[in-house]
């Protein structure tokens, strides 16, 4: 699948990029703010310009929510490196400014941060599976489970849900509770009953603005808009071919990141609209580097391009990868999984 596909460095190889990546960690705080009001401006300006349309009666202005789900994707970026202390490196600032912008993305800020800081912590362990990541199955799990599991299981990767139902499932309730974390103490609680309060006054304020199905014909798609497409960035770059998964006494962190997430090789607009996220294998190696200088590592360290890279159209491939094969160590299809089944027996 991956023509540019570098053989997994062993262990020593792939912790010595920590020390590497380490002089990348130091944002700079002028083109952090730079970054922030590039994003939050033009999302605005195409908000109000879709309303405009709609005030006009001009419907194809409606076209305008594509541009500006594009630009809430990419301040969902910016909250993503506020929760790993990367934007500001400055704790105080970087909390509020991703707490502010939770309301916006319907995100709960410490609530995400604390499950997202799980996610790393334990990415391609198969015995740390559950928080912060898709539901990933091996065949053996598959085929153990009986035939309603076994559905449900199938319809929950089906794309309709993944990309469809799932995203508005999670921006539009899941994440109105602390799920997983009910019993973790306040801070949970606190954080998404905080947004879930700043969101409703923010939602009456506009209704009253611009009037209910007015904001309901914006804000609905723009919402579901970014979200179906950090649902899908987020899968891609961890449901890949050549992903990395192991148990938990062969499970090394620095190899996990550094093979267990892709390089998505987007062109160069889908590369700024998403903060560079695709460069995630860097970024799961060193999750203080910004955003913004992820283009820099790739630069100064090309062997780094090729490990675990896919390009767009190479990624529309993945989402038939839904099983994990433990004997060929890849994900692989549940048709190639129903093969290898019928060969063994």
């Amino acid at each position: 699948m991956n023509a540019h596909v570098i053989e997994t460095a062993p262990k020593d190889a792939a912790g010595a990029w920590l020390k590497t990546l380490s002089k990348y960690r130091q944002p700079r705080f002028g083109r952090s703010i730079f970054e922030l009001f590039v994003t939050v401006l033009p999302f605005v300006a195409f908000w109000a310009g879709a309303y405009i349309s709609v005030f006009q009666g001009f419907w194809p202005g409606l076209i305008l929510v594509l541009p500006a789900a594009a630009f809430l994707l990419r301040l969902f970026m910016i909250q993503h490196d506020c929760g790993h202390g990367s934007f500001f490196a400055r704790r105080r600032l970087d909390n509020w400014t991703g707490r502010i912008l939770g309301v916006l993305t319907l995100t709960p800020y410490d609530y995400w941060r604390r499950a997202h800081a799980a996610h790393h912590a334990t990415a391609g362990n198969l015995d740390e599976r559950g928080v912060g990541d898709i539901t990933t199955l091996t065949v053996a799990e598959y085929h153990a489970l009986p035939l309603l599991r076994r559905l449900a299981y199938r319809l929950y990767r089906h794309p309709l849900v993944m990309f469809g139902i799932g995203p508005a499932w999670l921006f539009l309730f899941k994440q109105r509770l602390p799920f997983g974390m009910m019993k973790s103490g306040a801070l949970p609680w606190v954080s998404t009953m905080a947004t879930n309060l700043a969101l409703a006054v923010l939602t009456a304020v506009m209704i009253w603005a611009v009037g209910l199905v007015p904001f309901l014909l914006i804000h609905l798609p723009v919402v579901l808009l970014a979200g179906a497409a950090g649902v899908w960035l987020f899968y891609v770059q961890h449901q890949f071919e050549e992903t990395h998964w192991s148990k938990t006494e062969d499970w090394h962190f620095p190899e996990a990141a550094l093979h267990g997430a892709s390089h998505y090789d987007l062109p160069l607009v889908l590369r700024w609209i998403t903060g560079n996220i695709g460069v995630h294998h860097v970024h799961h190696l060193s999750s203080r580097i910004p955003y913004y200088r992820l283009p820099e590592v790739l630069r100064d360290h090309p062997e780094l391009v090729g490990i675990g890279r896919i390009t767009l159209w190479q990624s529309l491939l993945c989402v038939r990868l839904v099983l994990w094969d433990e004997r060929s160590g890849k994900l692989v299809s549940f048709r190639e999984a129903a093969k290898a089944a019928t060969a063994a027996a």
